[in-house]
């Protein structure tokens, strides 16, 4: 069975030998992962905000930026800034290149969730911070983004489980991410089975870590709104009562 599953002395001692490329991979995959998380998460807020402006040459622009980063592909915007940038004169680096095509990409999805949960907060809420006289400012800070941001964090974090798996296209602009590792680790060991299912563990592993972390956010997010669990304090004994009775 352990020979079926590709674990042999030869694919263990040549895994052994790959570990430091490895660990150099999955750093590299998590500055794309983090890095394009990151500047996706800045564009997915500002793009889903302009998106609901009522100036109406704000709002068309919002449109079609997140509609062609959209409707294009994340591989051509990536081969579009690392080939053809350098021939108008901007070059980037490798990394840069790769957070950029993927903050871009996944921060034009990530602008549809935060104008739909922005949308989805009762009407209620508006009208009563209306009420208020809040300003507009201050009325989405303190009382629609709380609210939105608890209805967002599910889908956030899908999108950026999604982005570590487009990490993997970074290969092609010579990323040594863990997709590149893994396809030497494979040329060294003649053992697809084996060297992919390596990298797919590593991938699993750090999903997994995110979808760990967005949870941990998720319930916060929702304590504070008073939606999640309240610790309710043990009774403690009062100065009338007598030693050993507890009051409520």
């Amino acid at each position: 069975m352990l020979r079926a599953a590709g674990l042999t002395l030869d694919n263990l001692d040549a895994l052994v030998a790959a570990l430091p490329s490895l660990a150099d991979g999955v750093v590299i995959t998590l500055q794309l992962t983090l890095g394009g998380g990151a500047l996706a998460f800045v564009i997915a807020v500002t793009l889903g905000l302009t998106a609901r402006s009522e100036v109406r040459l704000v709002r068309g622009t919002a449109r079609v930026l997140i509609e062609f980063f959209r409707g294009t592909s994340l591989l051509v915007q990536l081969f579009w800034l690392f080939y053809v940038l350098p021939r108008l004169g901007v070059t980037l680096d490798s990394l840069v290149t790769g957070v950029l095509a993927l903050g871009l990409n996944y921060g034009a999805y990530g602008a549809e969730v935060v104008r739909g949960a922005i949308n989805s907060v009762p009407r209620g809420q508006w009208e009563a911070a209306t009420a208020l006289s809040m300003r507009p400012g201050r009325k989405l800070r303190k009382i629609i983004w709380p609210q939105a941001w608890a209805i967002m964090i599910p889908s956030l974090s899908n999108l950026l489980v999604m982005l570590l798996k487009g990490t993997a296209v970074a290969y092609i602009i010579l990323m040594h991410d863990i997709t590149y590792v893994t396809e030497q680790l494979r040329k060294t060991t003649h053992d697809t089975f084996f060297s992919y299912g390596v990298g797919m563990v590593l991938y699993f592993l750090i999903a997994g870590a995110i979808v760990l972390a967005a949870n941990a956010i998720e319930r916060r997010a929702k304590r504070r709104l008073g939606q999640g669990p309240v610790d309710v304090p043990a009774p403690v004994p009062t100065a009338a009562a007598p030693a050993g009775v507890m009051t409520r």
